[in-house]
């Protein structure tokens, strides 16, 4: 087994061991570093005695001493020790759990639990990542550009939440999990959002949270394939993703989607994406997550950017704004205006917007393409400028001022 075989295979199994110790034991905080002080023990044992027959099996059966041994040190619990000591570890429940379906049930228990209304949406994205993901605090704060001591705060903080509100570990019911829901699938979209496009920093992608929101996506798709929502951010997700290969040059410049080399496109993702759209629309009630990988698969499958089929993407966005007047979605409307209808329709839809989102590099950028088709070239110029200075990602200010160099 190679060793990023070896890497991946540790992260699919922390959650489960996590969601066992839980289920079995409470405490939270204390079983997340039982499963770290596992993990380390299977990194370093593992490649030296090879693997064992149930990888699963063992992760638990050391995480749960070590969680014993942790309840017993702290002395303020001795009643909560106590009743922990006298319990049985059975056999039958440890040795059977690689191939029990009640695994991935934990795992959607965690994620519904780290989703959980009484934590903010930083702390939920956080805790997913820490506790589902198995991203280490380190590469969490890396991703977000905080320090390591910001995010131990943090995810501290949200363990503390979830220990305080007396949370039980157990799979949501029905109207929870229907409350939740919009919560979890937010938290992965943002998780998607920040590797795909990430605000700041030299780079343009964060390929380790794009990477681990679609792998968690995939999870909930398999665990609630009737939920017609979570089949439609796992199809905007991979849709979108699709055209990552395609979206940087050789120095990691930023290319815009009009000239990006489609062949580069992952043929095999945008299949995927497709078939998860066209079966998840005709189940029921279309909801945003739905409009917006049918408006990616439209993206996908024109075999270049002129052929791109604006008016449907158009209407499309037209039905996602019935959904909340969100400024970002109206930013992406007034493109589509501009390629179906006229550049001066989507710049008044700019114009309405901008005020509402007055420090996004977005608007100028948007507003910039819009003058440049207008033949504003000064306009443009002055705009592609402005949203240079306000971008935070490098990409993205090299890309906008050498638009705004070619103008000059």
């Amino acid at each position: 087994m190679s060793r990023t075989e070896f890497d991946d295979l540790l992260r699919e199994l922390a959650p489960q061991v996590l969601g066992a110790l839980v289920r079995r034991y409470g405490h939270f905080d204390a079983a997340e570093d039982a499963v770290q002080e596992a993990l380390l023990a299977a990194a370093t044992g593992w490649p030296v005695e090879g693997l064992p027959e149930r990888p699963l099996s063992w992760l638990i059966t050391v995480g749960a001493r070590r969680l014993t041994d942790l309840l017993r040190s702290e002395q303020a619990r001795r009643a909560r020790e106590d009743a922990v000591v006298h319990r049985r570890l059975p056999d039958e429940w440890l040795s059977p759990a690689a191939d029990r379906p009640a695994d991935a049930d934990d795992t959607l228990i965690l994620l519904f639990m780290c989703c959980h209304p009484a934590l903010s949406a930083s702390s939920q994205v956080a805790l997913t990542l820490r506790a589902v993901g198995g991203l280490t605090t380190a590469e969490i704060a890396r991703a977000f550009l905080v320090s390591e001591a910001t995010m131990t705060r943090r995810i501290t903080r949200a363990k503390k939440v979830i220990a305080d509100s007396g949370i039980r570990f157990a799979a949501p019911s029905p109207s929870e999990r229907d409350e939740r829901l919009a919560a979890v699938l937010h938290a992965l979209y943002l998780i998607f959002t920040e590797g795909y496009a990430a605000t700041s920093g030299a780079e343009l992608h964060r390929a380790e949270l794009s990477s681990e929101a679609i792998r968690l996506a995939r999870l909930l798709y398999r665990l609630l394939p009737g939920e017609s929502e979570v089949a439609g951010l796992l199809a905007l997700m991979v849709l979108t993703d699709a055209r990552r290969p395609a979206r940087t040059g050789p120095a990691g410049e930023l290319i815009p989607m009009e000239e990006q080399d489609r062949s580069r496109w992952r043929a095999t993702d945008i299949a995927e994406g497709v078939e998860l759209i066209t079966a998840a629309l005709p189940q029921g009630a279309v909801g945003p997550y739905q409009l917006q990988a049918a408006i990616a698969a439209l993206h996908d499958e024109a075999p270049d950017y002129g052929s791109t089929d604006w008016p449907q993407i158009t209407l499309l966005y037209e039905r996602l704004l019935e959904f909340g007047d969100n400024p970002m979605v109206l930013l992406n409307y007034a493109v589509a205006v501009a390629m179906s209808r006229t550049p001066a329709a989507g710049l008044a839809i700019v114009e309405q917007v901008a005020g509402r989102l007055p420090d996004d590099h977005r608007v100028d950028a948007v507003r910039g393409h819009l003058r440049e088709m207008l033949g504003d070239r000064d306009g443009a110029r002055t705009a592609y400028r402005a949203a240079a200075s306000r971008a935070r990602s490098l990409p993205q200010q090299r890309y906008l001022n050498v638009r705004a160099s070619r103008l000059g």
